[in-house]
């Protein structure tokens, strides 16, 4: 047994392993329940573990599905294209829907966290009829990102900017301390200790300090500041919105919620918008897995608005 599914084993009991090939490479997926379908994406630079505190509890009431996504855990990570970019949340959002159809599910509700937060909103712009309801955690869309940073939050948030150089700066001095980066940035994007169980911990940096999780993380970012901020302000230009019910939560004490107008930012993206800051840093599904769950259970049932 290997990290990933002793993990899994313990941490997600029940939940069934497999991967799905959608013809552009495997995804390793998840599942557990039997009520209405949920995908959850998880951020980097971590895998569908980042949602152990509150995935088996939704089980109880949703068919949920964790995936990795493309070029994290064990999910396939192509290398760099010649020309385009697989990395771009268009693509990722597009083979996450074909993970879900191909598990037969046609329309199902979406939350995601930090780089899976990216693909989730871009799922929800570009296929509106198969996302019933929306959760996002701990971002700013990527157009609103770089073009409202200061010195001060790119200080915090170094990261996108180191990741954007050009090939191979990155990668070639990450592989000179890849635990101490992975670590830096999964312990110091929140004031206090995120408190992760220390399997997880473990797995996550088996699964991103590879030379080639390396590179595919890379390649996200960059794409992200080249081509995805691209996708979004045509997005602005049209006037896209996401139309489904959609949950946007943030943590007080993370570098989003104390150096960004969250509400101002989001309420341009959302023609249905519900906003509900939470006491944590920004990796809220462990930090505070029970305020999550107190938000997501009756939002995702649609039994009311968030207070």
């Amino acid at each position: 047994m290997n990290i990933f599914e002793e993990a899994d084993a313990r941490l997600l009991p029940g939940f069934e392993r497999r991967f799905v090939d959608t013809g552009t490479g495997p995804v390793r997926t998840l599942t557990k329940g039997n009520g209405p379908p949920l995908l959850m994406l998880h951020g980097d630079p971590q895998t569908h573990l980042c949602w152990h505190r509150i995935a088996p509890t939704l089980a109880e009431r949703f068919t949920v599905v964790l995936t990795d996504i493309r070029g994290r855990g064990e999910t396939h990570k192509p290398g760099r294209a010649a020309a385009g970019n697989p990395y771009t949340k268009r693509e990722m959002a597009d083979e996450q829907l074909a993970v879900m159809q191909a598990l037969g599910h046609a329309r199902f509700a979406l939350v995601g966290h930090d780089r899976g937060a990216r693909v989730a909103q871009r799922m929800a712009l570009d296929h509106p009829q198969a996302v019933t309801r929306l959760a996002v955690m701990d971002i700013i869309p990527s157009l609103d990102f770089y073009a409202e940073i200061d010195a001060r939050s790119a200080q915090e948030y170094f990261y996108f900017f180191f990741l954007t150089q050009p090939h191979p700066v990155p990668e070639r001095l990450i592989a000179g301390d890849p635990e101490g980066f992975m670590r830096g940035i999964l312990e110091g994007l929140s004031d206090a200790p995120v408190g992760y169980d220390e399997l997880a911990m473990r797995a996550y940096l088996a699964a991103n300090t590879t030379a080639e999780a390396i590179g595919a993380m890379c390649e996200c970012f960059r794409t992200g500041y080249h081509i995805d901020t691209a996708h979004e302000a045509l997005d602005r230009e049209a006037g896209r919105k996401t139309v489904c019910p959609t949950l946007v939560t943030w943590g007080t004490d993370g570098v989003v919620g104390r150096l960004f107008d969250v509400r101002r930012i989001w309420e341009r993206w959302c023609d249905r918008p519900q906003f509900a800051p939470v006491d944590s840093g920004h990796f809220i599904p462990e930090e505070a897995p029970e305020a999550a769950l107190a938000l997501l259970q009756p939002f995702l049932a649609g039994s009311g608005d968030i207070a």
